[in-house]
């Protein structure tokens, strides 16, 4: 899937920005594994300090996809680590959006996926298997839907109600 350059896309698509159709999540993301730039719809996940939900959507077929966690916002211990990195890449998955934070940052950066995090925890999540998956996130104000799709690069993160084209 061609990377679409998220700054090309707010210039080409005002009118969406305009209407919420398109929206920028705050830039609170740090840039981790080796894809840079990476798009696909949207499947998402709520939890909290726990990792084993996460673990099971990405045991599926990506397909290309993005996984958006909305962990929460926690800075208390880390939902993604290199493990889960291989398995996303393993299966197909375009990448993994955080609302919290990961480990393993050189393993991870070592996958070709492209991740997003808050920041990075050495100490693991709890197995609990306490979650909601695909239901509605809200990530720094931002209400995210599954099957909405994803756009990340260098300069931000955006999410649509549709596939875009430039």
């Amino acid at each position: 899937m061609a990377a679409l350059a998220t700054a090309e896309a707010c210039d080409t698509n005002t009118a969406l920005l305009g209407s919420g159709d398109l929206r920028v999540l705050p830039p609170i993301f740090q840039i981790y594994g080796q894809r840079r730039a990476f798009s696909g719809p949207i499947v998402t996940l709520k939890v909290f300090e726990d990792n084993v939900l996460i673990r099971q959507l990405l045991e599926t077929r990506g397909e290309g996809r993005v996984l958006v966690v909305d962990g929460g916002g926690s800075m208390r211990c880390a939902l993604v680590g290199g493990n889960l990195g291989q398995l996303a890449q393993n299966m197909g998955w375009a990448g993994i959006v955080v609302n919290g934070c990961i480990r393993d940052v050189d393993e991870v950066n070592g996958c070709d996926i492209g991740v997003r995090a808050l920041a990075s925890h050495p100490v693991k999540s709890s197995k609990k298997g306490i979650g909601e998956k695909h239901v509605p996130i809200n990530i720094a104000g931002t209400l995210i839907r599954e099957g909405e799709w994803l756009y990340a690069d260098s300069d931000g993160i955006l999410i649509s109600t549709s596939e875009l084209s430039l």
